[in-house]
């Protein structure tokens, strides 16, 4: 994951906190990753059926834009999936590819806002966790677009920009779990669904369909999580009709 902010030391901070993380971002509990982990245990199922369901196949072309420790590009390629994972955080992509049972998926440096792959040649693009790190979303749209065959997926996930989700997604990390870096999260990189739909439609990223994400309130996790700290293993996500904290998503590229 990488940031790209007009403030140099903003960049600095949010950089640093994924160069730093080292095994932590399959090991920590007293840290945000633990969180981006959980999540993605829910959204994962929903991504293979979802790529089944349009590609057709098992063995889809995935790029993972910002890929950080890859926890989505090795659960695709486990799946049988054909992966490659870019990121600006060396570290990261060395604990990603170390912890890539598979040996097939194919990590490089790369800038989401100059994807280093040809036209038309991804089946999948995935922006997971990675359109609220940096100021030029519709770069990141664009380049996605253009690597991707007609008729490909776009797979989104972001915070949605209101009262509520600064609430829960940054000041509540910042009162309660233990090492949230300094602007882990910055409100002004939120983006309304509206806005990011407009956006994708004006780079060819058609079909749209957006999904709720949060956490599970009624649930000991989140009493354990204020108490200690520390994000408990079964920390649980759900879907949800409304997209007011976060959400995730597809876009089709038009055919």
């Amino acid at each position: 994951m990488e940031l790209d902010l007009a403030k140099a030391d903003n960049e600095i901070i949010n950089n640093k906190a994924y160069d730093l993380l080292a095994e932590r971002w399959y090991e920590a509990q007293d840290d945000p990753i633990a969180l981006l982990r959980n999540q993605h245990k829910l959204e994962m199922p929903w991504i293979l059926q979802t790529i089944e369901r349009f590609i057709g196949r098992k063995s889809a072309k995935i790029l993972d834009m910002g890929c950080g420790g890859g926890f989505l590009s090795n659960d695709l390629a486990a799946a049988g999936h054909h992966v490659s994972g870019i990121d600006l955080s060396d570290s990261s992509l060395k604990v990603a590819e170390s912890r890539d049972h598979t040996h097939s998926v194919h990590y490089q440096i790369g800038d989401v806002y100059q994807v280093p792959f040809p036209d038309n040649s991804f089946d999948v693009a995935c922006a997971m966790d990675l359109l609220e790190h940096v100021s030029e979303p519709q770069k990141v749209l664009a380049e996605a677009s253009r690597i991707l065959k007609p008729g490909g997926l776009f797979f989104f996930n972001t915070f949605n920009k209101n009262q509520l989700a600064n609430l829960v997604v940054i000041k509540s990390m910042e009162w309660f779990v233990k090492n949230t870096p300094d602007d882990y999260h910055v409100y002004s990189l939120f983006i309304k669904p509206k806005d990011l739909t407009k956006w994708m439609k004006e780079t060819g990223l058609h079909d749209v369909e957006i999904r709720g994400i949060r956490p599970v309130f009624m649930q000991k996790g989140i009493w354990s999580l204020i108490r200690t700290g520390e994000v408990p293993r079964d920390f649980k996500f759900t879907f949800s009709k409304s997209p007011m904290i976060a959400y995730t998503g597809y876009a089709m590229k038009m055919k």
